[in-house]
């Protein structure tokens, strides 16, 4: 037969002599694993995985695993059986004209031998002693009665020390009680001693050719347990998402409803002060609804308050000068930022008997008519906060965006002026990037125009301060990016995953 071994037992010459000496001794059934690897001078846990090896194979061998104590000295009880007992030792150290206790005391085994020698009256202590206490031999000779039993367990003769001596070695730690679990090992009905290796699979091939009558195949074990399903995980834009939220309600804010992805121009340009005319509201960056196309029913005061501030101006703007369209302002479209419905629920605000200071965020879905390429999607994340109150200023703006950003766990903020059509002042936020070592863009921010606050009808002296943020960036500044690594499964380029599209940021 030629012999197909695998790579652990070709490699592995305990079980070749293993086999070879149960052909050879095997008139006498059997063998011993502890002998054998005290024969072969090998661990006896060499022997062992030997034996498991040739099990899992088949039946080449018998295995019947047995269990005997035994005794074995400790390190401290093979020093004793090498240099003497601790008691000894010190009788051993004393003079005949005695030996100062103080001295004594000294010595590394005077601790435990001291009290051993005395409590065996092998020496004496005479505290009235010139110069102080003072230890002498009590007696001329000592037989060392501990080493020669730790001598024995050594030589394998550990039985000819009785039980009671055993405890008192073990009570001293010189002496450990130990289980030894062996294989006695014999022939199996399929023995050989060429190492065969068995067939896993039935292939094919095998069918084909007919090899699978002349082949070995490993037994199915139907208890083993079957490779456990990858269960699914949250997105990390899920569990940064989740974080956001809990920092804001931890700051005292109020979400916002955010389920009409769809708004008319009027509450997502109009409302914000921003012009007809912007780019913004051309095709090529909104994508406009078909079908219905234009909104119809608005608040009609409030409109014709948002017409004449664009067109004439008012609460001390001159406005933009031009004919402002009400078929324009009606136009449908899928929201560009959520900054829409922040507009909705100041003028709400406004219709209140009395003023309340209020602090909103929302966070959800909006959308760019992008051309979709490695750094723009079509849709993304924005993340918006809102803060309501008379007399706030932009310093308070930058205390509440460090202590939201501080809770996130990003420290490091720089802000710069910025322009929006319906802030001012204005500002854009940086982050520095450990991984990137640079400075990145995470959110824009500013104080609400009086031309967009007033014609809501909000008293002269409420100012409002927002900010808001794309969800994808601060989640890979958060992440760091070797996170960000871990999560598309290998290395990357550092400014591709800066550049790509789950980190890109439009306020």
């Amino acid at each position: 037969m030629r012999r197909q071994e695998t790579g652990s037992m070709a490699d592995n010459p305990v079980s070749e002599s293993l086999l070879q000496r149960l052909q050879q001794d095997g008139e006498y059934g059997g063998m011993d694993s502890l002998e054998l690897a005290a024969a072969l001078g090998v661990d006896h846990q060499q022997v062992v995985g030997a034996v498991k090896s040739l099990q899992s194979l088949g039946e080449i061998i018998e295995a019947e695993q047995r269990s005997s104590k035994r005794w074995e000295l400790s390190p401290e009880g093979q020093e004793i059986a090498q240099e003497g007992s601790q008691e000894a030792r010190v009788f051993y150290s004393l003079p005949k004209e005695g030996l100062a206790q103080g001295e004594l005391m000294k010595l590394p085994v005077a601790k435990i031998g001291f009290s051993k020698a005395m409590s065996n009256r092998w020496i004496r202590l005479d505290k009235s002693a010139e110069g102080g206490p003072r230890v002498f031999r009590a007696v001329d000779s000592v037989q060392d009665a501990v080493k020669e039993k730790l001598q024995l367990v050594l030589q394998g003769k550990g039985d000819t020390v009785n039980e009671k001596d055993k405890n008192e070695l073990k009570k001293r730690k010189l002496l450990n009680e130990v289980t030894i679990k062996t294989y006695w090992v014999t022939k199996g009905s399929d023995f050989s001693t060429s190492i065969t290796k068995q067939e896993t699979d039935l292939t094919p091939e095998m069918i084909a050719s007919g090899s699978w009558k002349n082949k070995k195949f490993k037994g199915y074990n139907f208890n083993a347990l079957g490779v456990m399903p990858e269960c699914g995980h949250l997105h990390p834009l899920l569990k940064v998402r989740t974080q956001f939220r809990q920092i804001f309600l931890e700051m005292g804010f109020t979400e916002m409803p955010t389920n009409n992805f769809i708004e008319s121009s009027f509450w997502n340009f109009d409302a914000l002060f921003q012009p007809q005319q912007h780019p913004a509201r051309d095709q090529h960056d909104t994508f406009f609804l078909q079908d219905p196309a234009m909104a119809s029913e608005f608040p009609m005061d409030y409109l014709e308050r948002v017409k004449k501030v664009h067109s004439e101006g008012g609460y001390g703007s001159q406005g933009y000068k031009y004919d402002w369209s009400i078929n324009e302002a009606r136009k449908n479209l899928l929201r560009t930022h959520t900054t829409a419905v922040s507009a909705r629920m100041l003028y709400k605000l406004a219709q209140q008997e009395a003023f309340t200071p209020v602090k909103y965020f929302s966070i959800d879905r909006v959308f760019r008519n992008e051309t979709l390429d490695a750094t723009h999607l079509a849709e993304f994340h924005q993340i918006e906060g809102v803060v309501a109150d008379y007399g706030l200023t932009l310093g308070d703006l930058m205390g509440v965006l460090k202590e939201f950003f501080n809770k996130l766990g990003i420290d490091k903020l720089r802000f710069k002026p910025a322009y929006n059509p319906y802030t001012e002042p204005s500002m854009e936020v940086f982050s520095y990037h450990e991984g990137l070592r640079k400075w990145v863009e995470v959110g824009n921010s500013g104080v609400f125009r009086p031309e967009m606050l007033l014609p809501m009808g909000l008293p002269e002296g409420v100012s409002v301060i927002a900010w808001g943020l794309s969800l994808e960036r601060p989640t890979m500044i958060k992440y760091g990016i070797n996170n960000i690594r871990e999560l598309v499964g290998h290395k990357v380029n550092l400014q591709m995953v800066y550049d790509s599209p789950i980190c890109r940021l439009d306020s």
